[in-house]
């Protein structure tokens, strides 16, 4: 099995994955080995003050050195870090990111939405639970939303909007990007009825909990609101002790739900799955694939009798 390690710099966490990946006769097996969250908040500053402060900068900074030792003991073939929309809405991210490569040597790779959203579609062998059917996959963050239209397996077409669980604690969103996803829900999912909801996200994967839902089951949309509806009827610290939430899940789980109801009703979903795959899981297939290419690559060039490879870039 072949080490790898991904960071995922969002804007409520930061999250390290160590994976071990085989390619097997069934596909890929991807062994998780170790994963860490830190709740940084990089959102709270970049969406309310347009910049990272000095004191996320260096709290970012620690936990990604504190990664990079755990990197360093583990020996992955690769390691790769991606940071999304905090960081792309802050108008120092790219030099918060140069100041964590000179003290971590962790060079910190700053995505669009479009490449979030293909990141996240390396993992549609786990998410897909029918390649006949039309699958909606809804990627909350904090920042943004990344929303993919599946059809026989295939993307249809993916769109990243600007409403995450922290823009809207902070009354940071927009009616207009409102109106632009239900827009766009309602035009690409006409003629693919019925559509199945795949969530991915924190927020989703404990209101799934919360559901009390099992691996392969699915939790209506009827029942995301109902639990969004008892955690919205109490206080902030009484939902802590009731539901048993980390104080930085607790706050933004309700926005959360408010975003995948909105998605699934705008899509005509009446249930979704959750896979719990996310960024990290789609960076570890993005790397085990481009070593793979690498070594074919260099075999076809040491076999004269074979025609020189091509490269296929990713995006």
């Amino acid at each position: 099995m072949t080490k790898y390690a991904a960071i995922d710099i969002g804007s409520n966490a930061v999250r390290l994955l160590l994976a071990m990946v085989s390619e097997e006769s069934f596909g890929l097996r991807v062994k998780k080995i170790s994963w860490m969250r830190m709740p940084i908040r990089l959102g709270e500053d970049a969406f309310l003050r347009g910049t990272i402060s000095d004191e996320r900068a260096c709290k970012l900074t620690k936990t990604i050195g504190g990664f990079a030792k755990l990197i360093d003991a583990y020996q992955p073939v690769a390691v790769k870090a991606c940071a999304t929309s905090a960081m792309r809405s802050a108008q120092n991210g790219r030099q918060v990111c140069r100041r964590i490569k000179e003290q971590t040597g962790i060079d910190i790779e700053i995505i669009n939405g479009r490449q979030e959203a293909r990141y996240l579609f390396q993992n549609r062998h786990e998410i897909m639970t029918s390649s006949e059917k039309a699958a909606l996959f809804v990627d909350v963050g904090g920042g943004s939303t990344e929303i993919t239209l599946f059809c026989d397996g295939k993307v249809q077409d993916s769109r990243s909007f600007n409403l995450g669980t922290i823009r809207l604690l902070n009354n940071r969103a927009r009616q207009q990007d409102w109106d632009l996803m239900k827009s766009w829900l309602t035009k690409i999912t006409q003629g693919h009825e019925p559509v199945e909801a795949i969530g991915s996200g924190g927020n989703i994967n404990q209101l799934f909990k919360l559901a009390k839902g099992r691996p392969g089951t699915w939790v209506s949309r009827k029942k995301i609101k109902k639990i969004r509806d008892e955690l919205a009827a109490y206080p902030l610290e009484e939902r802590m002790k009731r539901f048993y939430l980390k104080p930085d899940r607790a706050d933004v789980i309700i926005p959360g739900a408010r975003i995948y109801i909105k998605a699934m009703s705008w899509g005509r979903c009446e249930k979704i799955h959750v896979p719990m795959q996310g960024l990290a899981d789609g960076i570890i297939r993005v790397l085990h694939d481009k070593r793979m290419q690498a070594q074919s690559m260099e075999t076809k060039i040491d076999a004269p009798e074979i025609e020189p490879a091509l490269a296929k870039a990713y995006f």
